[in-house]
Parts: structure tokens; C-alpha cells; sequence
């Protein structure tokens, strides 16, 4: 079964500056120049076998790529240094050592990029965002490479992303970004998207039942292309009792992408008691939570 045909089951571990840093704290006077390295080629080694696509970064990526199990598709993030933005337009800077044509020399058929975007934002800042996108769609499309696109969604009026203002706004956000990236100028094989709601504020600022509407509606967005859940940070009880939320209210996504959720307990362990001790980890507790997800979308 390729990974267009079945569902996908994806692990994410393309962090970049923002891991290395935590590592490096936590590792303190035993910190190696390597670390960053170990500890993503110990989640690769541990969970692709039980994966159906894991997504690495641009920098590290060409090194990680031979750790990955011969069932697993390769997927290489197209970004220099995945949510590293620090101009305000929030474009993502794209790497110097990697061109979309040369994925299909590294045996990697998909190709993923990130873009924070705010439906809100003056339109002459999204039509350059959009133009982006769709040059690199247009580039995938020309060598083969199949492009998953990530629209992570923000509101420059609403700066608390936590708060109830927020979550009021989100699904609308979520819907609205969705809408504009199915549009077929963009040739986009797969949409990787939100949670359309604040886990977190339902119950209170938002009834199960409009939390179900938010998924319906966003989901409803995407037409014919098929979407992947992303994670985002929040922990893995909250992201699997999402994607279950998601598949109450109906929605059929194609599955997952999840990183943090399943891993990040792990920088303690690997930081406290290093590599062989996270090895370990990954083995039992990584792949019960890959595990749990899986059952949990199917």
C-alpha cells in the first residue's frame, strides 16, 4: 500500500534551533554538539517502523534519511528552520542547501512546507504568501513530488493565542486558511491543518457541540484534498481525543502528523539520563501513543 492509497500514520521531527536549544539546557555541562542529531535519530530508528511517513528537517534530514525503516516514506521539510520567523510577515525562509529538485535524487516523494498565515492580514502581504506557495506547487509538480502544505493560522488583532477571544476566532481562521489553499492554483496533494478549536476552552468558552461544527466546517473547506491533523504542541491525551472529537463529528481526514505529542516527554529523559534511556522510552511508551492514535483515526 503506498502513501497516498492508505491512511497516514505520520510522525513529525523536523524542530530545529528550538529543540537544539532545549537539549543544550537540559543537558548542561554534558551537552554534545551532536545532540540534536541523536535524539532524532532515535525517534526516527524507533517509531518508522510503525509509522507510515516521517517528516525530518532540511538540515538534518540527508544525514537522518538512512535511519528510516524500508516501509516508511520519507518526508523533508522545504524550510530553513521550521517556526523560526522572526520578520513580521511571517514568511518562512526556505533553505539554502536543498532545491525541490532534488528530492527525487534522494529517494524523497514528499515534499513539506509551512507558512503562518492570517486570513486577516492586508491582501497585498497574502497575495505574496500565496505566490509562494504556489511556486514551490508548481515546482513539486514539474519533478514529481508529491506537496503536503501546512497553514498554521493567526490573528495579528488576537496576540494571545490562548485566550477566549482567540478560540472564539480560531475555527474561522482555520476554515478560511483551508478554503483559500484548496483552491487548485496551488497543487496541493495534501493539506496538513490545525485543530480548529482550543482544546482547552471547550466546556467553556465553546459547547461539544459547536466544537464538533468547527471540525465539520473546516473539514468541509478542504473539497477534494485530503487532510492530515497536526499536533501543534499540545499533549498527547489532548491530541487523541481531538482526532476522536474530529472523526464524532463526522469528518473522514486522512489521518496524522503528530511530533510533540508523541515525543516530548522524551527531552527530559534524554537530557537527564541521555540516549539509551530515551531509546527505551521511545520503544515502549513512543509507539503505545503511535499505537493509541492509529486506532484512534481508523
Amino acid at each position: 500500500m503506498t502513501f497516498s492509497e492508505g491512511p497516514v500514520f505520520g510522525v513529525a521531527v523536523d524542530q530545529g534551533s528550538g529543540l537544539e536549544a532545549a537539549l543544550r539546557e537540559g543537558r548542561g555541562a554534558q551537552a554534545r554538539d551532536d545532540d540534536l542529531f541523536t535524539f532524532k535519530r532515535i525517534v526516527v530508528e524507533t517509531l518508522s517502523p510503525y509509522a507510515s511517513t516521517m517528516l525530518v528537517d532540511a538540515a538534518l534530514g540527508r544525514e537522518l534519511l538512512p535511519s528510516y525503516d524500508a516501509t516508511c516514506t520519507k518526508m523533508l521539510a522545504y524550510e530553513a528552520d521550521v517556526y523560526h520567523i522572526v520578520d513580521e510577515d511571517r514568511i518562512t525562509k526556505l533553505p539554502d542547501n536543498l532545491k525541490v529538485s532534488d528530492y527525487p535524487g534522494l529517494d524523497v516523494p514528499i515534499l513539506k512546507f509551512f507558512l503562518y498565515y492570517g486570513p486577516n492580514d492586508p491582501a497585498e502581504l497574502n497575495q505574496r504568501k500565496a505566490d509562494l506557495v504556489s511556486k514551490i506547487g508548481a515546482e513539486c509538480r514539474a519533478n514529481g513530488v508529491t506537496f503536503l502544505f501546512e497553514p498554521i493560522v493567526y490573528d495579528r488583532a488576537i496576540p494571545d493565542g490562548a485566550s477566549a477571544e482567540y478560540a472564539l476566532a480560531k475555527p474561522e481562521l482555520v476554515r478560511a486558511a483551508t478554503v483559500r489553499f484548496a483552491a487548485a492554483e496551488f497543487n496541493i496533494d495534501f493539506l496538513k491543518v490545525e485543530i480548529p478549536v482550543n482544546f482547552a476552552q471547550i466546556g467553556s468558552t465553546m459547547s461539544q457541540a459547536q466544537a464538533k461544527a468547527a471540525f465539520a466546517n473546516a473539514a468541509e473547506a478542504a473539497g477534494d484534498i485530503p487532510l492530515l491533523y497536526l499536533s501543534a504542541g499540545v499533549t498527547f491525551e489532548q491530541f487523541r481525543d481531538a482526532l476522536k472529537m474530529s472523526r464524532d463529528a463526522g469528518v473522514n481526514a486522512k489521518g496524522f502528523m503528530c511530533g510533540r505529542a508523541i515525543w516530548s516527554d522524551a527531552i527530559g529523559l534524554f537530557c537527564a539520563e541521555g540516549p539509551v534511556a530515551m531509546e527505551r522510552w521511545m520503544k515502549a511508551t513512543g509507539r503505545d501513543r503511535l499505537a493509541e492514535l492509529k486506532d484512534t483515526i481508523t
